[in-house]
């Protein structure tokens, strides 16, 4: 059995679960994830072209990007430590850097990845392990560096409500995300 690994004050500090936080809050209602909308903070969102399926929201934020994904979970056991390890090899894997540190989420993975041009780009993988859900986040740009860059972003990633639904799912399989009713308003 793999242990959860998220923020011991997850609960009341975020990411959230559904059942946390007060229905008259208000969201941008992306269907699983729910964000509180904020000042400068950009939404795109990433479908995948052959079955035109959202998979993923990213948030633009003062010069740096959160790329954020959920899954399904088993109820008691955790998928982020064992996730981690494979990302952790696949940066490797292509070529880049990464390291195992402790984070205001737990523990995360530091990377250094090669780009197309040549370059290498920094990146910040975290991941807590939720009620029934996983929610992943990439972060580049400035606050992967961690620090006072990084606050903002780490606001919005702690900011996030799951609504895991109720339908029965295996474990890593992607939650449904959907357009918001209109992008940026507030639902």
């Amino acid at each position: 059995m793999t242990t959860k690994s998220a923020p011991a004050d997850r609960e009341f500090n975020g990411p959230f679960d559904i059942s946390e936080v007060s229905a008259v809050q208000p969201f941008i209602d992306l269907g699983a994830i729910k964000v509180t909308p904020r000042p400068g903070l950009q939404l795109k969102l990433d479908i995948e072209e052959s079955t035109k399926r959202l998979i993923s929201a990213i948030f633009d934020i003062d010069g740096s990007t959160l790329h954020v994904q959920v899954f399904a979970a088993p109820r008691n056991e955790g998928l982020w430590n064992e996730i981690r390890e494979q990302l952790a090899a696949q940066v490797v894997k292509q070529g880049g850097r990464a390291e195992h540190v402790v984070g205001p989420f737990g523990p995360e993975v530091r990377g250094v990845v090669p780009t197309a041009d040549g370059a290498q780009r920094l990146v910040r993988f975290v991941g807590v392990d939720g009620p029934k859900w996983f929610l992943r986040g990439v972060i580049s740009g400035p606050a992967a560096e961690a620090g006072l860059n990084a606050m903002y972003v780490e606001e919005v990633f702690r900011s996030i409500v799951v609504d895991r639904g109720t339908e029965p799912l295996p474990p890593r399989e992607l939650l449904t995300l959907r357009v918001p009713p209109q992008p940026g308003v507030i639902a």
